[in-house]
């Protein structure tokens, strides 16, 4: 069931912003007497309160430049708002684990967009004090390769979804999320680690989330790289730097819900944040053999990336 807190409401800190919510977010970190300075309010609103063709037409999305409403079948419906504000209401007898998932990915995501900062789909890991993004495919291998590279120790800037502005000189900045990441099974065999230790993600029996509150970053970070892991039928590891009409086509491809931002009015202002992007960071192509595990090999190279100051001119 749900455990909604109506009194002594708890204050979280994560994606840069001071929240507030009606649920218990198990992996955002708490804090204190942030109530006069609240960026986002997630509150849980009747049923009633919500688009009636939402309710009658399961698993639809309404998309404008103020408010995105969805609703997911026997989980919940959930609006965001304005960039400020997240109703979700559950489902007959949803899990709690299952609303969070929705909370902090799909609602975020959008949150981020209605503010005008770009989510990219990926892990986000301090390389050698400089901040490198991991994006790729839905089992790529992103939170494996983050992982790996922490045990080189770096450290997690964000799991999952990428906060990325620009500052006045039109550095890109990573904003860190909240220190928890997902693995998969087979990876936490690959590092010996025990899936004993950890909670298992509802519905995805094989995946856990793994809490990383010491070797998570704190401080918002310049973006020095971009990473696109690819997989493939080879057997070497293959580390390439991207021309700049890929650069823009693979930060379109791994936004976080990028169906969101042209029915959000926002395909101007994606297109100059992403070309603003291209001319200030690297951005490489790293394919991995399909059938082996090349975490660690993949890590070598990006710290090798890293050290080297690699760039893409030319």
């Amino acid at each position: 069931m749900i455990t909604i807190k109506k009194k002594n409401v708890k204050m979280y800190r994560a994606f840069g912003l001071n929240l507030t919510s009606d649920i218990d977010l198990l992996e955002l970190l708490e804090v204190k007497g942030i109530e006069s300075n609240t960026d986002l309010k997630i509150i849980k609103k009747n049923v009633k309160d919500y688009p009636e063709q939402l309710i009658n037409n399961k698993n639809s999305f309404f998309i404008n430049e103020n408010f995105i409403c969805f609703q997911i079948k026997s989980v919940g419906i959930f609006m965001v708002e304005k960039g400020c504000q997240i109703s979700f209401w559950p489902l007959e007898e949803a899990d709690e684990d299952l609303i969070r998932l929705y909370l902090l990915g799909s609602c975020m995501g959008a949150i981020l967009l209605q503010r005008k900062i770009l989510p990219l789909h990926g892990s986000a890991v301090e390389v050698n004090g400089k901040a490198y993004a991991i994006v790729g495919d839905s089992g790529a291998g992103k939170s494996t390769l983050a992982s790996a590279l922490m045990k080189m120790g770096c450290k997690l800037i964000t799991d999952d979804v990428i906060p990325v502005t620009l500052n006045s000189d039109n550095i890109p900045i990573v904003t860190p999320a909240y220190p928890h990441q997902k693995l998969w099974l087979e990876s936490l065999n690959a590092f010996g680690m025990n899936s004993a230790n950890y909670k298992s993600i509802f519905n995805r029996e094989t995946k856990y989330s793994i809490p990383v509150n010491n070797q998570f970053v704190h401080n918002p970070l310049p973006l020095s790289g971009v990473i696109e892991l690819n997989k493939y039928d080879g057997s070497e590891v293959i580390l390439k730097p991207l021309n700049k009409l890929s650069c823009l086509q693979t930060l379109y491809n791994h936004t976080y819900r990028n169906f969101y931002i042209s029915q959000m009015g926002l395909t101007e202002w994606h297109f100059k944040t992403t070309a603003a992007l291209a001319e200030k960071i690297n951005i490489f192509q790293l394919n991995r053999p399909a059938d082996l595990f090349t975490a660690n090999d993949l890590a070598r190279k990006i710290v090798e990336v890293s050290l080297k100051g690699e760039t893409i001119n030319g």
